[in-house]
């Protein structure tokens, strides 16, 4: 079973679609979604439309879905993500508001042994940055593999060594026993200083862990989020990879 993993689109139409072109080269099974669709690009609608038209074996809500629904106010968010997410709500028509609202709470337990959450499997909001941090997810994960995303940031950690890399581009032999933790980055907003769409295929029957990164036009998506007039950060970042 090979297991295609978005995380964090952020309304980037441009990379998700460079992402599905890659992945359906290299091939897979079905689709894990971890959450934020939306927030900070401009094509709200053309990405949930695509994602939806996958149909994901597992999709659950990120923060930027719930509080563009209206579950959660933005009071957590900074300026820019806040001006974002209002406009984002502003250009969703109710039917695509309700269906971002209907979104299921991470965590959510997929067939193989597998969970994915947004944040943490213990808090779907939580930022899993470091290995204190991914202690505490793997204790709380009621399956060996937990995938995440919130942090944009590609990383795997493992029990027993919890170790983690800052992992490039590359294919991860897992672990045949213990609990893995595995992050593939975001495909609309990478930030670890390389600005390609990031994604994963994870492998249950050879037991490995792609993760790939994957060139898309970015002029184009700085393009759409200038011409509708969202904060022009949001549009440098894409290029730098922040």
């Amino acid at each position: 079973m090979r297991y295609l993993i978005l995380s964090d689109m952020h309304a980037n139409l441009p990379a998700l679609e460079a992402v599905l072109a890659d992945a359906a080269h290299v091939g897979y099974d079905a689709v894990l979604v971890l959450g934020d669709l939306v927030g900070y690009g401009a094509d709200p609608s053309a990405v949930l439309a695509r994602t939806l038209a996958l149909e994901p074996l597992g999709l659950i809500r990120g923060n930027h879905d719930k509080v563009c629904a209206g579950i959660e106010p933005a009071t957590s968010f900074n300026d820019v993500a806040r001006a974002s997410i209002e406009w984002t709500a502003g250009v969703l028509s109710p039917a695509e508001l309700r269906t971002l609202a209907e979104l299921p709470m991470g965590p959510a337990q997929i067939p193989g042994g597998i969970e994915i959450a947004h944040g943490a499997p213990f808090d779907e909001d939580y930022y899993v940055f470091d290995t204190r941090d991914a202690g505490r997810a793997l204790a709380a994960a009621s399956a060996r593999i937990c995938l995440v995303g919130h942090t944009h940031l590609p990383a795997v950690f493992a029990t027993g060594e919890i170790s983690a890399s800052a992992v490039a581009e590359d294919t991860i032999q897992l672990p045949a026993t213990g609990g893995i933790l595995a992050n593939v980055g975001s495909v609309g907003q990478p930030r670890d200083g390389d600005p390609r769409a990031a994604y994963g295929i994870l492998d249950l029957t050879q037991l490995t862990l792609a993760l790939r990164r994957v060139n898309y036009d970015i002029a184009l998506a700085q393009r759409r989020i200038i011409e509708a007039g969202l904060p022009e950060w949001l549009a440098e970042r894409l290029a730098h990879g922040e």
